[in-house]
């Protein structure tokens, strides 16, 4: 795949993770694949796709080490990661399998 057809797919998908209901089941998605950088990776698409900065203030986090946490090799910390959904507006729940 071409660079440009990289950035064109990331932007299209960033466009569609604007809508909170797709991003939902982008997020579950991702956690069924039971990957942590995976969704790690979801997560971060999401949060770019809303807005990083505004997420960033509403969870009340530093904008650079929620780059960090989010990157692939990130580990973030339970309580940062669950400021971080609940800024988007989402919870995590745990359901019979």
């Amino acid at each position: 795949m071409k660079k440009t057809q990289i950035k064109d797919y990331h932007k299209f998908l960033l466009d569609q993770l604007k809508d909170i209901e797709f991003a939902t089941e982008y997020l579950n998605a991702a956690l069924e694949e039971n990957d942590e950088a995976a969704f790690l990776t979801a997560l971060k698409n999401v949060v770019e796709a809303q807005g990083m900065s505004k997420i960033a203030r509403k969870a009340n986090l530093n904008r650079e080490n929620m780059y960090r946490m989010l990157s692939e090799k990130g580990n973030p910390r339970f309580s940062n990661l669950m400021s971080l959904v609940n800024s988007l507006g989402l919870s995590i729940s745990i359901r019979p399998a």
